[in-house]
């Protein structure tokens, strides 16, 4: 039978997915069927095209018995040319429905991943910041990508395949008894023949797979580290070059003896498939020639056994694929399962029910009530922590690294909630204010300056995006940056690359405080927003920041003496606890 399937992981699962296999539950099918919901007028379509295309399978093989029986055999020239083209046209429709479902089938699928993909995106846009510090980006990226990509495969192959598959088998059995039940027993007993050595010379070739595989990640594994910079120099420096080619040569042989295996394998599992392709076909002849040379039996034509031969092959491709559809069914359900796990997770920072938006135009005093905060209960990071920045005042905080002095800030504007006591702004607990309302009035100026891959138009139109470019000017001349920007080829729009790579440290920076400078926020925060400067930089620099911080209530973090020495009040901060208080001359 020509065609043969390919042979590899689909037909089994990996000790991997073996050991991760979800739980089908009924709640489980449902909220997957319920991505199904909005489309099942084009689903029930698809359905209706895929029994279609089942039916006009079936004509090609009953037509080839009439051209043999009537047309050739009954010498009918008119017959037979009439048959070739019904037959063309059959072929035709077939394949016309064909292309129908699959764009059905595509369009469906890709609208279903359109809605898990703005789902997903909305649900980890309200993750707090301890989400993305802990969860790895690739995960991210890979839920995002990968595995929402993947139910595009789910929905357009898996789904449709089994119902494809299990809509030929019916209607090929169906046809075939209906045109002889002897030939179809013995063409059905034969199916195994063909099935089993398939399962058994592919489970034998997946374990070469699987272990060649495992083999060319350790090779390649031994390349990186051998052949990068870092890598080169260290086995240099240890003379290490002979070991490394042993270990290399070593895993290097194993990797190609496990390729000889698997092609040898592959090799004699074509031999047999061979054969017992060919001895399903011969065995019909032979019991088809039996009853028609020894028993006379008048119902069996040449033109039948060939349909049944014909029907017999075409049965074989979607036996092979339900034999393996708890495998797909398996990955399906692990794939949505992945994807649920994330929109499951409970976003830590939200709005209350209801949520005040309180004017912060003449008070804006910040108030740390008894605070406590840590990532893990056993290792506290701030204790019982008390102070109030008054209005329009600033305030600097200093401490050795790692004393929570960046924790310290951002839980003020809820990148994290705090797991005792509270802040208040203008005496409202900051959870009690609507989420977006309370960071518009926030502005913060971090230690690293992340610029978004765009111009640095764009970047600082991220604060205010119906900023005019008077505003954008006059907000660059502050921050002392307006000069480099139009001395530029392109001025402002100018590409600043992934991340800003294209612009340097303090650059960067400045244009992040034009962006803060253009937010116009009630309340600043300055998290070592100079420390990327040098000191020329600096003191051009700090003019800007004192106009920025003036009539605002501030906070700065910073360990330059210059940046805190007008400060009105200078918070030490050790162990998560404020050690010291006062002013610079104190």
């Amino acid at each position: 039978m020509p065609g043969m399937p390919p042979l590899g992981p689909r037909g089994f699962l990996t000790e991997e997915e073996k050991s991760n296999t979800p739980k089908i539950t009924k709640e489980l099918i449902f909220r997957i069927l319920s991505y199904l919901k909005p489309y099942w007028f084009q689903l029930s379509l698809v359905l209706v095209v895929i029994v279609i295309s089942s039916v006009l399978g079936l004509l090609p093989s009953l037509i080839t018995a009439k051209i043999i029986d009537e047309a050739i055999l009954g010498k009918d020239m008119q017959l037979l040319i009439k048959l070739v083209l019904l037959a063309i046209v059959t072929l035709a429709a077939s394949n016309i429905v064909s292309v129908l479902e699959s764009y059905i089938n595509s369009w469906v699928s890709q609208r279903i991943v359109y809605d898990m993909k703005n789902e997903m995106f909305a649900h980890l846009q309200t993750m707090s910041h301890s989400f993305f510090t802990s969860e790895r980006q690739g995960d991210i990226i890979t839920r995002m990508n990968s595995d929402i990509s993947g139910v595009s495969r789910v929905i357009s192959s898996t789904l449709t395949d089994i119902i494809s598959n299990v809509c030929t088998v019916l209607t090929t059995i169906i046809a075939l008894f209906n045109i002889d039940i002897k030939l179809s027993i013995i063409g059905i007993l034969v199916i195994p023949l063909l099935v089993l050595p398939t399962k058994s010379a592919g489970k034998n070739r997946f374990k070469l797979l699987s272990e060649s595989q495992e083999k060319n990640d350790e090779l390649n594994d031994i390349i990186n580290e051998s052949l990068s910079v870092s890598g080169s120099l260290l086995i240099k420096l240890f003379t290490k070059e002979e070991s490394t080619n042993d270990k290399f040569k070593k895993v290097n042989k194993e990797v190609t003896d496990l390729s000889v295996k698997e092609s040898r394998a592959g090799s004699w599992f074509r031999v047999v498939m061979g054969i017992f392709t060919n001895l399903g076909p011969l065995l019909i002849y032979l019991a088809g020639g039996y009853l028609i040379i020894k028993m006379n039996d008048t119902a069996i034509t040449v033109g039948t056994i060939t349909a049944t031969v014909s029907m017999i092959n075409r049965l074989y491709r979607p036996v092979e694929s339900l034999l393996n559809v708890s495998v797909d069914v398996t990955r399906s359900m692990a794939l949505f399962s992945r994807i649920f796990s994330y929109l499951d997770i409970e976003a830590e920072v939200k709005n209350k029910k209801i949520v005040l938006k309180p004017s912060f135009k003449n008070n804006t005093d910040i108030t740390y009530e008894n605070v406590e905060f840590y990532y893990s209960e056993e290792k506290p990071l701030i204790k019982d922590l008390s102070f109030t920045v008054p209005s329009g005042k600033m305030y600097a905080i200093v401490g050795p690294s790692g004393s929570g002095k960046s924790t310290l800030v951002n839980l003020l504007p809820r990148l994290y909630d705090v797991k005792n006591g509270s802040i208040k702004i203008h005496n409202y607990d900051i959870r009690d204010i609507e989420l977006s309302y309370l960071r518009s009035n926030i502005g913060m100026v971090t230690q690293e300056a992340y610029m978004f891959n765009g111009t640095i138009k764009e970047n600082l139109l991220f604060a205010k995006s119906d900023a005019t470019m008077q505003e954008i000017e006059e907000a660059c001349k502050i921050a002392n940056i307006h000069d480099f920007i139009i001395s530029q080829p392109d001025g402002y729009d100018t590409e600043v690359g992934n991340r800003g790579l294209k612009l340097s440290g303090g650059e960067k920076q400045r244009i992040s405080i034009a962006r803060v400078i253009l937010k116009d926020p009630k309340i600043l925060i300055l998290d070592e927003a100079t420390s990327a400067l040098d000191s020329i930089s600096e003191r051009s620099i700090q003019n800007a920041l004192d106009i920025l911080m003036k009539g605002r209530t501030s906070i700065v973090i910073a360990h330059r003496l210059s940046t805190i020495l007008q400060a009105d009040q200078i918070l030490v901060v050790s162990e998560g606890k404020i050690v010291e208080q006062g002013k610079h001359e104190e």
